[in-house]
């Protein structure tokens, strides 16, 4: 099969590699129909995981069709159609009974990162029956791709870990999918004000046509005055980081307001200062967290009734042999004003 592989930082390539069997009880095999590219395979290429070695085959989102299943697995059998978690979860370790499976001790975000993902055209799913999703009859396949992993980790790392109320002030730093994921996530509790903070004019667009009630280009070095002026020299209650540089995160600090929550959702590949000179006697809360996936089958349920729409965050579509274009397109999203990028099996020859 052709797959997408990570070599070293910088380095990346797609090579034949042999077509992935099951190896325990519990593995299904699945087809690839539809993949996407994630902010943390970026952060893997520049050599910021290093829990990622060279050769293995990235991505960890996606959508297909099950080929094989081993004898263990209850709830899934050939030709079922099939929403991939960004997270294996073994379902009976103590993280997994603590609902805490982002730290399943033999699973967790495993796919693309220490085992091959899902950017190839057929992928081996460890724990099956706790790991992949039944697709819906009539549901979009291309909006569904997103349930693999922004739209839960904007809502859990950001929203959830951010207390977000209604009536309450919120910034997100960073309007890229995954801010854009907790921009729309956020709306579900009401709050009073949503602040989209980046440096690219485009996003800051598309915040608001996504239900931003204000936009602030940070280019100018102004943000922290402009934020001030909109809560009245309050700052805000929920501060989400959702780039993963030292710049992002000092914001959030500087931002936040006197009881606020600080939710961490970047992947940082780099040391981060924090500011506790100034933030000791202020009640405040910084939370971190790797999406855990116990949200997929309610945001399911929220894009069937669409209450939201994921649609929104795909902005262009690539059959697989064009994934090295994908990844071009996504890196310099400045320039192509990308979002989300799907990645079709098949070939456009």
């Amino acid at each position: 099969m052709k797959a997408f592989v990570y070599l070293g930082p910088a380095m990346k390539a797609v090579e034949d590699r042999p077509k992935p069997a099951v190896a325990a009880p519990t593995d299904a095999i699945v087809r690839i129909t539809k993949t996407t590219i994630c902010g943390t395979d970026l952060h893997i290429l520049k050599g910021d995981v290093p829990t990622c070695k060279p050769g293995r085959i990235l991505g960890h989102e996606g959508v297909g069709v099950v080929e094989q299943v081993g004898p263990a697995v209850a709830a899934f059998k050939a030709g079922d159609r099939v929403l991939i978690s960004c997270i294996s979860a073994c379902g009976k370790c103590a993280y997994c009974r603590k609902l805490m499976y982002s730290h399943c001790t033999t699973g967790g975000w495993i796919l693309g990162n220490s085992i091959d993902g899902t950017q190839a055209e057929y992928v081996r799913i460890p724990y099956a029956d706790t790991s992949l999703y039944p697709i819906p009859d009539g549901a979009d396949e291309d909006a569904l791709v997103m349930l693999s992993d922004i739209l839960p980790t904007g809502f859990e790392c950001g929203v959830l870990n951010g207390r977000v109320q209604p009536g309450s002030a919120v910034a997100i730093v960073g309007a890229g999918p995954i801010g854009l994921a907790a921009l729309l996530t956020a709306q579900f509790y009401s709050p009073a004000e949503i602040i989209m903070i980046d440096l690219d004019d485009n996003r800051l667009d598309v915040a608001m046509r996504f239900g931003a009630t204000a936009a602030v280009n940070s280019s100018d070095g102004q943000a922290l005055e402009k934020v001030m002026k909109i809560t009245g020299g309050r700052g805000v209650d929920t501060a989400i980081e959702a780039v993963g540089i030292p710049a992002t995160f000092e914001m959030c600090q500087a931002i936040i307001g006197p009881g606020g929550t600080i939710a961490n959702i970047g992947v940082h590949g780099a040391k981060v200062d924090l500011h506790l000179e100034n933030l000791w006697d202020r009640n405040i809360t910084i939370t971190t967290r790797l999406v855990d996936t116990v949200s997929t089958q309610m945001l399911l349920n929220v894009v069937r009734s669409r209450k939201i729409d994921p649609m929104l965050l795909i902005t262009h579509r690539f059959k697989f042999d064009r994934i090295l274009d994908a990844y071009e397109t996504f890196e310099h999203a400045a320039n192509t004003k990308a979002l989300k990028v799907i990645i079709e099996a098949g070939s456009e020859l």
